[in-house]
């Protein structure tokens, strides 16, 4: 279905608020795609933001899934004693240090129920069955991959199109398996590298993700053999994102690094480097979603302290790039940068 859009360009799945309905909307209206994030949502919550993005675009959206991992069998006891004394300062009690499957299974019923068009995964692959029940209710089902391995996997299970994941992408790696000794989490493919190779190992459509953030950027990958782009740090500022405002103008102010850390979640992401992640990188156990569920009263504190030292800034390789503007128009900046890009190669083979 992507190699239909007239631009071919995905608003990816952002977790946690920049997803909205109206900023897959917006995307609908300018000839991309844009996905809901339904991880961290309950399935009233979820279904509440389909209802609402079809009734601002109809049946034109995603939503995308994380697949519950195995409970980690970790120590977290050090980390938690270290994430109260950060709750203390902001005035709040830190959370439990639980693993749950995030409604994994209500989500999933949701949306054979709703019938929603594509519906993709992150953190692994659905079973088999799950993916057999969405293929009866009409659904693409698309899973995020950053290994020629973790294709053949997905290929194997019956997904019908993949999102390859360079380590370049904002927020959390799609790794299927954490590996504690590595920052990023396992393998690390730069974009182009894990284009070609999962290429390679599949015939199934690919969509590309990685500090895609210029028009050029989605014509290299449609050239690479992608079929489409999948954009969200691009996003992250566009009118109609549900971004934290201390996270915009962090984004804004495009004066920090970015790396990978566990130091929010538990699971290795991308984002902009600040207090919270020097100190705390070097402690935390890769207890996903332990952890996340551990600091999330300490990152809400922190963001509406307006407090980006103590909060998760997730963001790209290329955030320092990216604009502010209303949805259609960096869809349509994109399409016409993607467009001079093409002509200036062709020239340079004629």
């Amino acid at each position: 279905m992507f190699d239909s859009l007239r631009v071919p360009v995905v608003v990816a799945p952002m977790a946690g608020g920049p997803s909205t309905p109206e900023l897959v909307a917006a995307a609908s209206h300018a000839g991309a795609f844009g996905f809901l994030a339904g991880g961290y949502l309950g399935a009233a919550a979820l279904a509440d933001q389909i209802d609402k993005t079809r009734e601002l675009c109809g049946d034109s959206l995603g939503v995308n899934l994380f697949v519950p991992g195995i409970r980690a069998i970790v120590d977290a006891r050090p980390y938690v004693e270290r994430m109260r004394a950060e709750a203390e300062g902001y005035g709040v009690a830190a959370g439990a240090a639980q693993w749950d499957d995030d409604g994994y299974g209500a989500k999933l019923d949701l949306l054979v129920e709703y019938r929603v068009p594509v519906v993709s995964f992150t953190f692994g692959v659905p079973q088999e069955p799950d993916i057999e029940r969405l293929h009866e209710a009409g659904t693409t089902v698309v899973v995020t991959v950053t290994t020629p391995e973790e294709a053949r996997h997905a290929t194997a299970a019956g997904a019908d199109a993949l999102c390859v994941q360079g380590f370049e992408a904002g927020g959390h790696r799609g790794v299927f398996t954490d590996d504690p000794g590595r920052p990023e989490g396992g393998e690390a493919h730069g974009l182009l590298a894990a284009l070609r190779l999962v290429s390679v190992e599949t015939d199934l459509p690919l969509v590309a993700a990685g500090g895609l953030v210029h028009g050029a950027d989605v014509a290299a990958v449609v050239t690479a053999g992608a079929v489409a782009a999948q954009l969200g740090t691009a996003f992250l500022r566009a009118d109609e994102a549900g971004t934290n405002a201390t996270q915009r103008r962090a984004l804004a102010e495009a004066d920090r690094a970015t790396a990978f850390t566990r130091a929010f979640s538990g699971r290795p992401a991308r984002g902009l480097v600040n207090r919270f992640l020097r100190e705390h990188s070097g402690a935390v156990p890769a207890a996903y979603p332990q952890v996340n569920n551990l600091t999330k009263p300490i990152r809400a504190a922190a963001g509406a302290a307006g407090d980006a030292e103590g909060m998760s800034l997730w963001a790209g390789q290329t955030y320092a790039l990216a604009g502010e503007a209303p949805a259609a128009e960096i869809i349509e900046t994109l399409r016409a940068e993607a467009e001079t890009a093409l002509a200036r190669s062709a020239n340079r083979f004629a």
